[in-house]
């Protein structure tokens, strides 16, 4: 009787580990979430871009963020001047290198007076470049351009569309 008692405690003393609950989700669970945020992107302490968005989803394992319900990026040059600014439905940062992407409705305002339009924009950051393989719409003062391809500068100053239509205008 003694032996059973003590077997009885010993097994109930023992300590079970639960297996690990799993949804079948992993690395599709964002380890953070934020609504109506702020995400300040600077380069030696000087502010390079902040992002506004109605919902954010940040995924440390998979190293992206994504950003949806209506963003808008401010660009600022190495002056920490405001350049321009893009609008978007949404997009993703790749959150080892910084580059980003914005999709659906891509509108891009610079300070200089330029206008695009676009689907999908890309900023790759190492060449503080924005570009697109799709069509582009670009307008100012003294041009109306459309094509497909395009590359530029976050300010839209100097830009190329690769296959080329529009109109401009000339002192002539």
């Amino acid at each position: 009787m003694l032996l059973a008692l003590l077997s009885a405690l010993l097994i109930a003393c023992e300590e079970k580990t639960k297996p690990p609950i799993s949804m079948g989700l992993g690395s599709d669970i964002p380890g953070q979430e934020s609504w109506n945020a702020n995400i300040t992107f600077t380069d030696s302490g000087k502010v390079t871009g902040i992002v506004h968005a109605g919902h954010i989803s940040m995924y440390p394992e998979r190293k992206y963020t994504i950003l949806d319900s209506n963003i808008t990026v401010d660009f600022y040059d190495e002056n920490e001047r405001h350049t321009s600014t893009l609008t978007a439905k949404h997009g993703r940062v790749n959150d080892l290198t910084n580059d980003f992407e914005a999709h659906g409705n891509v509108v891009v305002v610079s300070d200089s007076g330029s206008t695009l339009k676009t689907d999908n924009l890309f900023w790759t950051n190492a060449r503080r470049k924005i570009h697109t393989p799709d069509y582009v719409e670009i307008a100012s003062a003294k041009e109306k351009l459309q094509g497909h391809g395009f590359e530029s500068d976050q300010d839209l100053r100097h830009y190329i569309i690769f296959r080329v239509t529009g109109q401009a205008k000339t002192n002539e």
